[in-house]
């Protein structure tokens, strides 16, 4: 193949990138919930947890930095659960219904290797530049497959230990064993998945060099 070499940046750089939208996006909304329901209880916290993304779009705003899509989905999704929580009364139906989307994107992400278009290969290129050469190498194209295969379980894993966890445990004891048990599940599929990545495009360069 004629292309480049292809350099991805040191885990550790992944990481710097990674750690601040992990704790602004699911750390901090935790932590500003339970902190709210333990002063001003269930209602106290819902709303709690609707302004904390609505800050961050708003801080975004005055400094005149791009709100990412995925954000606004986020606001519009944690506002129409606060809404049916309030509703409800029930912190159960407000941590459920995530998960229940989470289980519909497994499946999109298992149809997408079917139909030989993985989700994770979309994903990645929004992030890291692949020559097109690269992308159409047979053992990219596995690779890509497999991975999004993977996550489709882990998704389908961290969702159904949530909704187990929320059927059968006290919210504080949701709260805890459900963020270490997908924090653990989700940072070794990471983990697993830089390296695999890195190790096929080395094999690469290495079999055209």
């Amino acid at each position: 193949m004629n292309h480049p070499p292809v350099t991805l940046p040191r885990l550790t750089a992944l990481l710097r990138q990674a750690v601040p939208r992990l704790l602004e996006g699911v750390v901090a909304p935790l932590a500003v919930f339970y902190a709210a329901l333990a002063v001003l209880g269930l209602n106290g916290a819902l709303a709690a947890a609707v302004s904390w993304v609505y800050l961050g779009v708003a801080w975004r705003l005055i400094r005149g930095i791009r709100v990412p899509a995925t954000m606004i989905l986020a606001a519009i999704a944690i506002t129409a659960r606060a809404a049916v929580g309030f509703w409800t009364g029930s912190w159960v139906v407000y941590f459920i219904q995530p998960e229940l989307g989470t289980l519909c994107i497994s499946m999109a992400f298992l149809a997408s290797v079917r139909l030989n278009k993985p989700l994770v290969q979309k994903l990645t290129l929004d992030y890291i530049h692949l020559p097109s050469a690269v992308l159409k190498h047979e053992r990219v194209r596995r690779f890509f497959a497999r991975i999004t295969l993977l996550w489709a379980f882990v998704l389908m894993a961290n969702s159904t230990v949530s909704i187990w966890l929320a059927l059968h445990e006290s919210l504080s004891a949701f709260m805890l064993l459900r963020t270490s048990a997908v924090a653990v599940i989700s940072g070794l599929a990471i983990v697993f998945s830089i390296f695999a990545f890195k190790r096929v495009l080395r094999r690469l360069q290495v079999a055209h060099t």
